[in-house]
């Protein structure tokens, strides 16, 4: 089977860190064009690929079949919205656009074209999200009843970078915000209820860099929280059912290896044996259980096959949920109160 056709839109960290290495490592793509003002650098990577200036220009190309935009949140809209018009796939990265309604239009213009369009949740692969799964599966700890989620980071002065900047898209919410909600709602469903806190702490903030979320779920909650001020290690998760806790310290290494130029093989994903979580079985000693290895090449390969006949693995449908979960929690956050499910369901009309 042909490789895919593919146009890459902006070369910066994102293109480079999350999408570059499986599209060079995976005979499924072949990217073609690169919309960059930095030809000199994507020749390092593409040296056969043409380089253009725009979107549009790079859209007369008949044979591309799928464009992937990661360029800043606020331009997605607009960049899928000529991609689809085109009759050209998309892969949009994570959380694909900055309101519902344009969740909303796009899926109904990528129906009217006949075209796909899948959202980069790459944290779904993520080994210790994986190994959560598992458990849950396994149901060896019983009934689950308390999960915290955590992304924290110690950044404590606000940056030049378009995510730390007053602007459409930007925040701690929608940036790492997104992949645990997508997590939480891959896992079980959307919530009964939520309650938020979104913040902005440091000197000099001017889009939030903290929250605190709960989702109900009856009588069980998952807590999903991030912070800018947080030198040491804290639980990456916590489980906790029944007859047993998982806790999980540290970040998937993936992600870290791939900045550092790692190339794409089976040990991209492995975690380290000092890594590894603490499984306590009530009445029983504490083990370490291996981590899952975490595979973003999964991602990129359930993508293909998506294209090729089938359905990609995180899609419009998905990132709109994660939308009007993020609109939930905001609202909750400004008025201090819990949200009920009936009320974001009443945006869907």
């Amino acid at each position: 089977m042909n490789p895919i056709q593919t146009t890459l839109v902006g070369f910066g960290f994102s293109a480079v860190t999350f999408h570059v290495p499986f599209l060079q490592a995976l005979p499924a793509f072949e990217v073609t064009q690169v919309v960059s003002s930095r030809p000199e650098q994507v020749a390092r990577y593409f040296s056969e690929a043409t380089v253009v200036a725009t979107l549009a220009e790079a859209l007369q190309d008949e044979n591309t079949e799928l464009v992937i935009i990661t360029t800043p949140t606020a331009l997605h809209f607009e960049m899928a919205k000529q991609a689809i018009e085109a009759k050209k796939h998309v892969l949009l990265e994570k959380p694909a656009v900055v309101t519902i309604e344009e969740a909303l239009a796009l899926q109904t213009l990528a129906k009217q074209h006949g075209v796909q369009v899948a959202v980069y949740q790459n944290r779904r692969f993520d080994g210790d999200f994986l190994t959560l799964e598992q458990l849950m599966e396994m149901n060896e700890i019983g009934d689950w009843q308390v999960i915290e989620s955590r992304f924290d980071r110690y950044r404590p002065v606000v940056r030049e970078r378009w995510r730390e900047q007053a602007g459409s898209g930007a925040g701690i919410l929608f940036d790492l915000g997104s992949h645990l909600l997508d997590q939480a709602l891959a896992l079980f469903g959307e919530p009964d209820a939520l309650t938020g806190d979104v913040y902005l702490q440091r000197d000099g903030a001017v889009v939030d860099d903290g929250f605190h979320i709960t989702l109900h779920y009856g009588t069980r909650r998952v807590i999903l929280r991030s912070t800018s001020f947080i030198q040491g290690p804290t639980p990456r998760f916590e489980f906790h059912a029944t007859r047993g806790s998982y806790v999980k310290y540290g970040m998937d290494p993936q992600e870290g290896r791939l900045a550092k130029g790692h190339r794409v093989d089976e040990q991209l994903g492995e975690d380290e044996v000092d890594s590894y979580g603490y499984l306590q079985i009530a009445d029983q000693p504490v083990e370490r259980l291996a981590t899952l290895p975490g595979s973003y090449a999964t991602f990129y390969e359930q993508l293909a096959e998506g294209l090729r006949g089938g359905r990609v693995p995180v899609d419009l449908r998905d990132a709109e949920k994660t939308m009007r979960l993020i609109e939930a929690v905001r609202i909750s956050s400004n008025e201090g109160r819990r949200l009920l499910r009936k009320e974001w369901d009443a945006w869907k009309n």
